[in-house]
């Protein structure tokens, strides 16, 4: 059994819910994953200045997950806050969930695109794909224009302007597939396909939330076998 802690990296668990509910329908049976928030930060990290400070107490939050025992740690906001710096803290593997979505991406297809929550977003997660090493198979970064405070609002409409604008990217780029670069849009996404919107649900899109909890599980497995090494 793999014991996951998933931090929502802001200071309100405003968000937590809405991640919980449309993640747990993708994890093993096996799988433990506990949701927590920060209670010493601001309240979202849509500007550069709330991440920094966030940072730090990610890292604290990453050594607390391991001293309880947990076999992986997911940090969950796109902007990967803290990632290298909690790798160096902990033996636990540190997943950021645009990392596992972006370098997962070329089993999905060819090409790839990332789709973000606002425009003050992009050239982060641009800047975040070229460390990756993945720049040449990105065709775009974009953005919906939503932040995350007016998202909880209205998650449906959070999803049919995130499925317009993938849609739109794809069309225009020749992405093949489109990473969801933001954990609260990919949860409204999400929840607009459990409550049964089947055209979403064909989009070929990489939902963040899912794909860092997959690759905290395989690397929680691996570092069970010795496998991981770091």
């Amino acid at each position: 059994m793999a014991r996951i802690c998933f931090l929502n990296p802001f200071g309100t668990d405003s968000y937590d819910e809405l991640v919980a509910s449309t993640l747990r329908p993708a994890l093993r049976d096996s799988s433990e994953v506990e949701f927590r928030h920060l209670s010493d930060a601001v309240a979202n990290i849509d500007n550069y200045v709330p991440k920094h400070l966030a940072e730090v107490e990610i890292m604290r939050a990453a050594i607390q997950a391991e001293e309880e025992g947990y076999d992986a740690f997911v940090i969950g906001c796109c902007y990967d806050p803290g990632l290298t710096q909690c790798r160096e803290l902990v033996d636990i593997p540190v997943i950021g969930p645009l990392e596992a979505s972006v370098s997962l991406a070329r089993l999905f297809g060819h090409q790839f695109a990332v789709v973000t929550d606002h425009h003050k977003a992009v050239p982060e997660l641009r800047d975040r794909v070229r460390l990756y090493g993945l720049e040449p198979n990105c065709r775009a970064v974009d953005a919906i224009d939503w932040h995350i405070t007016d998202m909880v609002k209205d998650p449906l409409a959070t999803a049919r302007d995130t499925a317009v604008k993938v849609r739109e990217v794809m069309a225009t780029t020749g992405a093949e597939t489109v990473a969801i670069g933001c954990t609260i849009v990919a949860a409204c996404f999400e929840l607009a396909v459990l409550q049964g919107d089947e055209e979403l649900a064909q989009l070929s899109v990489i939902n963040p939330n899912v794909m860092a909890v997959k690759v905290a599980e395989m690397f929680a497995d691996m570092k069970a076998t010795r496998q991981y090494r770091i």
